[in-house]
């Protein structure tokens, strides 16, 4: 079981790591705002391997391709942690960098290739899909 929590450790939670679908760097520009950097690095998986503990707030907005993406962040210090696509329901996305061990995370895509920013290009050794990868 992997650990992660927000900066002051109010929201914490366990994932169990066996159970991820996906390992992306995610190159949205909603990723790199909501991150104040140039990607995001996430694992999805479903929602069921994944226990919170503490509050979290959302924050719904329209994602670049329509979806409808809810932003789990802890309303003390603000981490930005998990992300919920309603048209993908019964799973989660959990950013990398909240984990207490994020050792065992190997990215196997970029997505959004699109909207790189030029001084945190994608990762070359990665396959890059424009958008989001295909269903």
């Amino acid at each position: 079981m992997i650990t992660g929590s927000c900066l002051c450790g109010q929201l914490s939670y366990e994932l169990d790591e066996t159970k991820t679908e996906a390992q992306l760097h995610c190159h949205c520009r909603d990723c790199q705002k909501v991150t104040g950097s140039g990607k995001a690095t996430i694992v999805m998986l479903p929602r069921e391997n994944l226990r919170l503990s503490g509050e979290h707030k959302l924050y719904k907005s329209r994602g670049t391709d329509g979806s409808h993406v809810a932003r789990g962040f802890c309303p003390i210090c603000g981490s930005q942690m998990l992300t919920f696509v309603e048209e993908i329901p019964d799973h989660v996305f959990v950013k990398a960098g909240t984990m207490d061990d994020s050792s065992w995370v190997k990215p196997e895509a970029n997505c959004w290739h699109d909207s790189e920013s030029s001084w945190s290009p994608v990762d070359p050794a990665l396959i890059s899909f424009d958008r989001n990868p295909p269903a």
